[in-house]
Formats: structure tokens, C-alpha cells, sequence
């Protein structure tokens, strides 16, 4: 059996190709803190409403710096699990769930041109959850997606609060379809596109012009005939309306990383 030659040549003759191999994805320190959070939630069993240590404290108990600790509590509200109140500290919204998210991630760093085809999918999923979120709504069910309607309604003005209360939204459209697997997969999907979306202000705290405060209501307007098609029970409405928000952030996410424009 030949030995490979030490100048990089397969057996002496041929040069070994390298094009073939996996990209070493580098996961980034905020995340690292992001994920340790995350577990301390788990662990601790904090319910929603209690509010997390001082970044200050994170930041000593996890070997970190207060600016990655803020990265990471960022990263926490696109998951709709953490929301920073401005003055008040960091505030537990829902227990994380077990999800594939992982997954998803790893395939969106490896193949970032991926990300308007996994905006595809989400609409994709959406599109089922409400269909059936519409076909089975009762009253109850109206009534969660009006209250998680009015909470984002008053999330305006505070950028954490908006996206945390944005991703329970959307979550709980499509729960309301009544398949854990279907939600599971769906916010999976939905919080990688929005990781991608929102990276400037996850790292850099740079709030997109179409959070400010007077962008609010064309916000609202997106997320109303939702709600409003399920207490109608009119499908086709609701369908109409998720592909309405759909085409909004595509549109966001052009803006947001106009390099993502060329892989549409």
C-alpha cells in the first residue's frame, strides 16, 4: 500500500483535492452563552415571568463579557424565550423546548445562500398549520390568537419585546393546528430565518428601520388578517394574510442582507 508523499500528493503523484471537504462551522462565543442560558432555564425550571440574573452576573458566572452576554440574550428573544425590558433586566416569556433548531442552523451556516428556500419552507409550514389552525379553530383557540395578537400589539417600541412576542405569535398560529411536531419543526425553521434576518442587531444591537416605533402599525397590519381570517373562519384569508407577511420578509431579509438578494 503507497504512503502518501509529505508534499501533499496522494502516493507521490496525484494532489490530494481538498474542494470536496466539509466547512468547519465556527460557532460564535454569544451562541456558546446563548445555549448555556438556554440550559440554565431548563434546569432551573424557570417559569415565564421570572427574571434572569444581571448581565452582569451572567457575565461572571459564564466567563463572559457583558456585550456577549447581551448578544446572547438577543438571540434568546428571537426564539421567543427571553424578552429584555429597557431598565428592568431580562425577563423568562416560555420554557425552551426540545427542537431540531440545531439542525437547522448547522445547514443554513454551511449553505447560507439557502436562506430564501428555507423562507420557502417556513411559509411552507405556516401556510399547513394555519389552514388547519382555521379548519379546527374554536372559540378558546380565537381567543390565544387574539391575546397573542394584543401582546405584540404591545410590544411596540422595544425591539426585544417585539421579536420574542413576533416568534410566540407566528408559534401560536400554527399551534393552534394542534400537531406538537408541525410547531416543533415550524419554530425550528422560523427562528433560523430570523436569526439570519435580525444578525445586525443580535451583534451590534442595530435596530432595523422597520421595528421603529413609527413603523408600527404597517407591522400590526401584517399580523391582523391572520388573526382575523381564523375568527372568520375564512381559509383562503388566512392563507392570503401568512403569504402577505411572507412576502414582507422576504423583503426584510433583502434589505437586512442584501447579499442573500443574488440566491432568490
Amino acid at each position: 500500500m503507497a504512503k502518501n508523499g509529505g508534499n501533499g500528493t496522494a502516493g507521490g503523484n496525484s494532489p490530494v483535492d481538498f474542494s470536496a471537504m466539509d466547512k468547519v462551522v465556527v460557532k460564535r462565543l454569544s451562541d456558546e452563552v446563548a445555549e448555556k442560558i438556554r440550559t440554565f432555564i431548563l434546569e432551573r425550571n424557570l417559569e415565564a415571568g421570572t427574571r434572569l440574573p444581571s448581565e452582569r452576573v451572567l457575565a461572571e458566572q459564564f466567563g463572559a463579557s457583558r456585550p456577549t452576554v447581551s448578544q446572547a440574550l438577543r438571540t434568546l428573544s428571537l426564539m421567543g424565550l427571553v424578552e429584555t425590558r429597557r431598565g428592568s433586566g431580562a425577563y423568562v416569556l416560555r420554557q425552551p423546548d426540545i427542537t431540531m433548531r440545531a439542525s437547522v442552523d448547522l445547514m443554513l451556516e454551511l449553505e447560507a445562500g439557502s436562506v430564501s428556500s428555507l423562507a420557502d419552507f417556513r411559509f411552507w409550514l405556516e401556510t399547513l398549520g394555519v389552514r388547519e389552525s382555521v379548519a379546527g379553530a374554536s372559540a378558546d383557540a380565537t381567543q390565544v390568537a387574539r391575546a397573542a395578537l394584543e401582546r405584540l400589539r404591545t410590544s411596540v417600541g422595544e425591539t426585544s419585546a417585539w421579536i420574542a412576542a413576533d416568534t410566540i405569535f407566528h408559534s401560536t398560529i400554527v399551534s393552534l393546528a394542534g400537531n406538537p411536531y408541525l410547531t416543533s419543526i415550524y419554530e425550528s425553521v422560523h427562528t433560523a430565518v430570523i436569526a439570519y434576518e435580525y444578525r445586525p442587531w443580535v451583534e451590534n444591537d442595530d435596530v432595523p428601520d422597520w421595528l421603529r416605533p413609527d413603523q408600527a402599525e404597517a407591522q400590526i397590519a401584517l399580523h391582523e388578517p391572520i388573526v382575523a381570517a381564523i375568527e372568520a373562519g375564512d381559509t383562503e384569508a388566512a392563507v392570503q394574510a401568512v403569504r402577505h407577511h411572507h412576502e414582507a420578509m422576504l423583503q426584510h431579509l433583502h434589505r437586512s442582507r442584501p447579499e442573500s438578494a443574488a440566491d432568490g
